[in-house]
C-alpha cells in the first residue's frame, strides 16, 4: 500500500501503521509549533480530545474485574455528589454505553462549536472533573435512562469522579498507575495547557478573519478530565492496544465484552470504544475532536493492522480512516 500518496500532502500531524506487530509506516508532517518551524516527529505528544474514554472504560472494567464494583451499581448510590435532577439509578454500564440520559455539557445537537462552551464559563477554571458539574448539574435528564444512544461528555465525566471516589485518587494518577505505566506508554497523560511539558504540540485554529493560525488555548479544557483531553504519541498508542489486547490490562472474557456491542446505531459501540462493520468483521476504534485536534486509532484485530492518526491542525483522520481501512 502506498501511503504517502493516500495520506497526501496536506496532512499535518503523525500517522503509525503497524501489521503482524512490526512498524511498516511511521511518519510525521507539519509544525508543532507553527511560528517557530519546529517539526511534528513520532515522539511529538498531541492531544487526543475525546479518544481518553477508552482509558476510562478500562479502568472502570479493572475495578469490575477487582469486584469493587458492578455495571449494575447506580451513581446513586456510588456516587457523594447531589444529583439534583439527575435520575440516581444511572447504572455504570449507561455510562460506560452513552445510553445514561443524563445531560451533556456539551450536547452536538444543540452545540456544533466545543469553543463556544467557554463563551460565559472560563475555560482556565476546568482542571478537574468537579469543576465541569456546574456545566450539566443544574439540567434535568435529556431522556429516560437507557432508552437510547446518545453520546455524552457528561457521563464519562460521572465515570472518572467513581475512579477517584473508590481509590481516593485523581483520575488521571488511576490511569496512570492502572492503564500507562503497565502498557508502557511513558508519553502519555492529562497535562495542563499552561504547564505542558517537553515534545507537546501546540494545536492550531484557522482564523479565517486574520487569515493566519492561531493556538487552542482558549478553546478547550485547561486540563483534560473524563470526557477527554489526554496528551500522548502515536508509540504509546500502539503500545496500549498491545497491553490491551494482550491481556495485560483485562481479563480475555473482559477484553471481549469491552470490544463487543453493547449500544449505539449502526454498527455500534462497546465500552469506551467504537466499532466499524468490515469484512473481517467488526474493527474497534476510538477517536476525538476538538478545535485544532483531531484522533482516530483503529485495530483490525483480524488482520493484525493498528493505524494511529493524529493531527493538531484539526486534518481530517477520518478520511485517512477510510481510505487505509475500504
Amino acid at each position: 500500500m502506498d501511503y504517502d500518496t493516500i495520506i497526501g500532502g496536506s496532512f499535518r500531524g503523525c500517522v503509525l501503521v503497524c501489521q503482524n506487530d512490526a512498524v511498516v509506516y511511521e511518519k510525521a508532517f507539519g509544525f508543532a509549533d507553527w511560528p517557530n518551524q519546529i517539526p511534528n516527529t513520532p515522539t511529538t505528544r498531541f492531544a487526543t480530545a475525546w479518544a481518553g474514554k477508552v482509558f476510562v472504560a478500562a479502568a472502570i472494567l479493572q475495578l469490575i474485574e477487582q469486584g469493587r464494583l458492578s455495571l449494575t451499581d447506580t451513581i446513586g448510590d456510588r456516587l457523594d455528589i447531589d444529583l439534583k435532577q439527575i435520575d440516581g439509578s444511572v447504572t455504570v454500564e449507561q455510562l460506560l454505553t452513552h445510553t445514561s440520559g443524563i445531560p451533556d455539557y456539551f450536547d452536538e445537537s444543540v452545540l456544533d462549536d466545543y469553543e463556544a462552551l467557554w463563551a460565559d464559563f472560563p475555560n482556565y477554571k476546568i482542571r478537574t472533573n468537579r469543576d465541569l458539574l456546574p456545566l450539566f448539574i443544574d439540567k434535568p435528564m435529556s431522556c429516560p435512562r437507557g432508552s437510547r444512544f446518545q453520546y455524552n461528555n457528561s457521563g464519562y465525566v460521572m465515570l472518572a469522579l467513581l475512579l477517584e471516589h473508590l481509590t481516593g485518587q485523581p483520575f488521571d494518577r488511576v490511569l496512570c498507575e492502572q492503564i500507562f505505566i503497565p502498557c508502557g506508554m511513558p508519553d502519555t497523560g492529562y497535562f495542563e495547557l499552561d504547564r505542558l511539558p517537553a515534545r507537546c504540540a501546540n494545536h492550531y485554529i484557522r482564523d479565517q478573519q486574520c487569515e493566519s493560525w492561531r493556538t487552542n488555548i482558549f478553546s478547550v479544557d485547561a486540563k483534560g478530565t473524563g470526557a477527554g483531553g489526554a496528551y500522548t504519541t502515536v508509540g504509546d498508542i500502539r503500545r496500549f492496544w498491545q497491553g490491551l489486547l494482550s491481556g495485560h490490562l483485562l481479563s480475555p472474557a473482559m477484553t471481549q465484552d469491552m470490544l463487543s456491542r453493547h449500544s449505539g446505531e449502526e454498527d455500534g459501540y462497546g465500552y469506551g470504544i467504537w466499532l466499524r462493520q468490515s469484512p473481517n468483521g467488526l474493527i474497534p476504534y476510538f477517536q476525538g475532536s476538538d478545535p485544532g485536534v483531531s484522533f482516530l486509532s483503529a485495530c483490525d484485530i483480524t488482520r493484525n493492522l493498528v493505524v494511529v492518526l493524529v493531527s493538531n491542525y484539526g486534518d481530517h483522520v477520518w478520511r485517512l480512516f477510510e481510505d487505509l481501512f475500504e
